[in-house]
């Protein structure tokens, strides 16, 4: 355990985001997303939520500030402007760490090989569908 460092945030986690340069992905997926197959390095915290899970992560990761878009959540089916409870919620969570950045919506044929190409998949116990999100890492201003 640590002070201040939310205990969501494994040993694993926390030095994968660590290693994450400026500019790398990493994909929060739900318990039904095919994380081990889409993943280039997988991380596993089952029993957790999406949202609990990006909380503890936004506590520590910075969002890319270099681009126009750096966040993005996955849609429902081919309804780019639908937005399920999971989505408003993670909206909301985006919102309290990166006040600055929207959330984007991207379809299935944008998302997943988006998150494929992703520095590291983060599969989460989340049994609510399309509860998948990306992240571009920022950096530290001095």
């Amino acid at each position: 355990m640590l002070k201040g460092i939310n205990p969501i945030l494994s040993p694993d986690l926390l030095a994968t985001l660590r290693a994450m340069g400026h500019g790398d992905e990493i994909a929060i997926v739900d318990g039904n997303y095919p994380g081990l197959e889409h993943g280039r390095r997988l991380v596993r915290l089952d029993g957790h939520g999406v949202i609990s899970v990006l909380d503890a992560i936004l506590s520590v990761m910075p969002i890319d500030d270099f681009v126009p878009e750096a966040i993005f959540r996955s849609t429902v089916g081919k309804d780019r402007d639908a937005l399920d409870p999971v989505h408003a919620e993670m909206i909301e969570c985006c919102a309290r760490h990166e006040p600055k950045q929207a959330v984007h919506p991207l379809l299935g044929p944008d998302f997943y090989p988006r998150v494929q190409a992703a520095h590291t998949v983060v599969q989460t116990g989340e049994p609510r569908l399309y509860a998948n999100i990306i992240l571009r890492k920022g950096v530290i201003y001095p």
